[in-house]
């Protein structure tokens, strides 16, 4: 957010998210629909940064597609941004019966026969429809808590919010900085218990190097190290719309450790393994990839010493 003379911006920020969660969650539902649909509309044809990353970002996913087509694309994946955060300002709000048929994914047996083994299970999503979502799915249709972890945001008033939140619809967060979060999810796991973890873009500068739609990029290390290290089950999830009030998904089959190479070799293996899942289902569903940030290397700016630095702060 542009920083204005004289106006304290992450108060702003913060009061902005407080009033989404406080007043979209009371509309009917149609019109919290349209309201969506008018302010994505709106931020497309403003052609802000975050539009113009998405759809930098749409280009790889899409090689061929025109500047007419990529303009398509980009205008359909804001107003699927927009439904995300409608859906999520509005959860809290729905009732039990609605979230269990509000999601329909595909193979959820991985899942479930995961949980039976008591082997633990992680679950690794993309930046895809609303993960929110699948996860109160997790916690009520299938009755099952899971661990989390979360980005700490600025202000720290808005961390809170999205702490208190996820926290509201049944999840287990844990700060994303400090090393105690790789040990919590993995004493999580060996007890049996269930982790989810968004892995699409690094945020650390231990990132394992993937080729992810022909360009390098960097996904976390956290899945596969979590599952080399306690044995879990680490199964890919992709998530999309349709033109339903149900949102789609599909739980991939598990990826299993290679049976040769040192921890770091496997670890590099199984995260290249995972890319491959997530791009399948991006490359099915473009739109539903709320990817409004930089990615991948070639859009870093390299620093002094050679390793590459964002060029700026783009936040979804």
């Amino acid at each position: 957010m542009t920083r204005l003379p004289g106006i304290d911006t992450d108060k702003l920020t913060d009061a902005l998210y407080g009033l989404g969660w406080s007043t979209v969650k009371k509309l009917p539902e149609g019109v919290a629909v349209r309201l969506g649909r008018r302010i994505a509309d709106t931020a497309w044809k403003r052609r802000g940064k975050g539009v113009r990353r998405l759809e930098a970002n749409l280009a790889r996913v899409v090689p061929d597609a025109s500047p007419a087509r990529l303009a398509e694309l980009s205008r359909a994946g804001m107003r699927s941004y927009m439904r995300y955060w409608m859906e999520s300002f509005r959860l809290p709000a729905w009732s039990e019966d609605r979230i269990k048929t509000a999601f329909d994914p595909e193979d959820v047996h991985h899942l479930t026969d995961g949980l039976k083994s008591d082997r633990g299970v992680i679950l690794a999503l993309p930046h895809m429809g609303n993960y929110d979502l699948a996860g109160v799915w997790v916690t009520t249709k299938l009755n099952t808590p899971f661990t989390t972890v979360a980005e700490r945001l600025k202000p720290e008033s808005l961390y809170d919010r999205f702490v208190a939140y996820r926290e509201g619809l049944g999840m287990e967060v844990l700060p994303h900085t400090g090393g105690a979060a790789f040990g919590t999810l993995a004493r999580r796991l060996r007890a049996g218990g269930l982790v989810c973890l968004v892995a699409d873009r690094d945020l650390s500068s231990s990132g394992i190097p993937v080729t992810f739609f022909g360009e390098e990029t960097k996904m976390p290390a956290g899945p596969a190290m979590l599952a080399l290290q306690t044995g879990a089950m680490l199964l890919p999830v992709t998530l999309w719309y349709d033109d339903s009030a149900v949102m789609r998904g599909r739980v991939h089959p598990e990826i299993d450790v290679p049976e040769t190479g040192t921890r770091v070799e496997k670890a590099h293996r199984m995260t290249q393994t995972l890319a491959d899942a997530f791009a399948s289902g991006i490359a099915d569903h473009p739109t539903d990839w709320h990817m409004l940030q930089r990615l991948w290397l070639a859009d870093l700016e390299p620093r002094p010493d050679n390793g590459p630095v964002a060029t700026g702060s783009e936040t979804s």
